[in-house]
Order: C-alpha cells, then sequence, then structure tokens
C-alpha cells in the first residue's frame, strides 16, 4: 500500500508525551507537534512554569494539552506519570525523552575542571538524563503499544559520541561535564536496546545536536563556528526536523538510529 507525503506526515490527533518541555528545546518541540495537530503531555519539574507554556501554545492552537509536573529525579513521581495519561487518553504514540542536565545547568561540581567535577552532580545527571528516560520508557510501554505508530525519540547529543576539544572553552566560564557526555553516550545505547526489544510494536531512534547558540562567549562562538563546516551553530528548528520526522511515518520503517544535528562537527 502506498501513501502520499501529505498523508505520511499527518500525525494529527496523535498524543505525543515530552519531557524537558519548558526548556528551548522542548518548547520549540511543543509549538510544532501542536502545528501538525498533536496532543501534548508536557512534562518538566514542578519549579518550572508549564501553565504559562500551556497558555502560549493555547493562544496559537486547538489541541489538548495536560501538564505533568514531576522532578525526574523521583522515581515514584515517574511512576505516576501514567496514570496521569491515562486518565486523558488512551493510548500514548510519541515519547520524546528531551530532559537533561546540560552544559549551562546551573548545578555544583558540574561545568568545571575535572577535579572539580562532583560525584553528587555526576549521580543526579545520570539519573535525570538517562535513569528517567529508561523508567520512563518502561512505565509508557504499555500505553504505546495501543499505539499503531508508536514512536520513542530520545534527545541526546554529539558528546555522547565524541571527545570533547576543552580547547573551545579557554577563557570562558564555560566547560565540557563528563557526567554530560557519559549520560549521553547511554541513552544512545539505550535507544539501540530498546528499539530491538520493544520490536515491531514500538520504533525508537535518537536525535543527538551538535552546539545550539544560546548568547554563549564571542571567543567561545568563533571556535565553534571554526570547527563546523555549516559554519553557525545550531538553532532549535534544527532539532525540530529531526525529531518531527522521527515522530511521523515518513520515518515507519526507521528505527535503533541516532540521527546526528550538528553542522558537520563530526565530519572533519
Amino acid at each position: 500500500m502506498s501513501f502520499t507525503v501529505n498523508e505520511m506526515l499527518n500525525i494529527k490527533g496523535r498524543t505525543c508525551l515530552i519531557t524537558g518541555a519548558c526548556g528551548k528545546v522542548g518548547q520549540a518541540l511543543s509549538f510544532a507537534l501542536s502545528e501538525m495537530g498533536c496532543n501534548l503531555v508536557l512534562l518538566d519539574h514542578p519549579k518550572t512554569n508549564l501553565k504559562e507554556l500551556k497558555n502560549k501554545i493555547s493562544k496559537k492552537y486547538k489541541n489538548e494539552i495536560i501538564l505533568i509536573p514531576c522532578d525526574l529525579e523521583s522515581s515514584r513521581e515517574i511512576d505516576e506519570v501514567k496514570l496521569s495519561i491515562e486518565k486523558n487518553f488512551n493510548s500514548l504514540d510519541i515519547l520524546i525523552n528531551n530532559a537533561a542536565f546540560v552544559g549551562s545547568s546551573n548545578l555544583k561540581g558540574w561545568a568545571t575542571s575535572l577535579e572539580n567535577q562532583s560525584l553528587d552532580t555526576w549521580r543526579r545527571a545520570i539519573e535525570v538524563n538517562l535513569t528517567a528516560s529508561f523508567q520512563l520508557i518502561q512505565c509508557t510501554k504499555n500505553l504505546l503499544e495501543k499505539s499503531s505508530h508508536a514512536s520513542i525519540i530520545n534527545i541526546g547529543s554529539i558528546y555522547g559520541i565524541y571527545g570533547p576539544d576543552l580547547s573551545i572553552y579557554e577563557n570562558t566560564n564555560m566547560n565540557n561535564p563528563a557526567a554530560y557526555s557519559v549520560s549521553k553516550a547511554g541513552l544512545l545505547q539505550l535507544t539501540r536496546w530498546m528499539s530491538t526489544v520493544l520490536a515491531p510494536k514500538i520504533r525508537v531512534n535518537s536525535v543527538s545536536p551538535g552546539g545550539i547558540f544560546r548568547n554563549q562567549p564571542e571567543e567561545f562562538i568563533k571556535r565553534y563556528i571554526q570547527k563546523t563546516p555549516l559554519k553557525r551553530m545550531g538553532s532549535e528548528s534544527d532539532v525540530v526536523g529531526a525529531v518531527v520526522y522521527l515522530s511521523t511515518d515518513l520515518s515507519s520503517w526507521v528505527t535503533g538510529q541516532n540521527i546526528i544535528v550538528d553542522g558537520g562537527w563530526g565530519v572533519w
């Protein structure tokens, strides 16, 4: 049976859970999938402003949106996510594991020299960036299996693939935390592992962005661009394009894959 491109792109009425929804990438994904007609389950830390995000989306789109404040360092709170979804939807079509501590997160002993990186922060990063994704897949598996288009998308990073070039951080207050890279590398292997275990009912893929522009110091930006063939840093829309592809039936025969979105950083 053949389908048109428009038919394969059509995900109107499907339900998508996005973690880290209030972050810049999470917000971009929330608006993009709303534009495509998805109903949303938006999850983020209780201290974030999920209601404000919902109000902004609802001014533009008429999709159904539910909010789940959840601390991803709490396994008890993660276990309750499935119940919150079931109160509103019969199934789940798309799970986007986007939440993470990132290089700019304000954590003690995080973006600093190796000697000063904290074991407590290491453990927290592994918990949020990796373990929470595993547990969310566990607890939503049955809901995803009810869908005929189930897709899990894990947001990785090029630093889960490549070692850091610390020279680009010189004379800035930035650094590349080991726990960030290790947790993202683990997430990529979790993607591959889940893709075979959950097949054929659920597809599992990942997207690994390179550096996204965040008003970083000018020296850092210059060095980063110099190492990137496409001569710019990334944007949220670059990530959105890859995630939308993996959310739709355009990628219905794609699983266990990692799409690197880095402007060619890793090609040199």
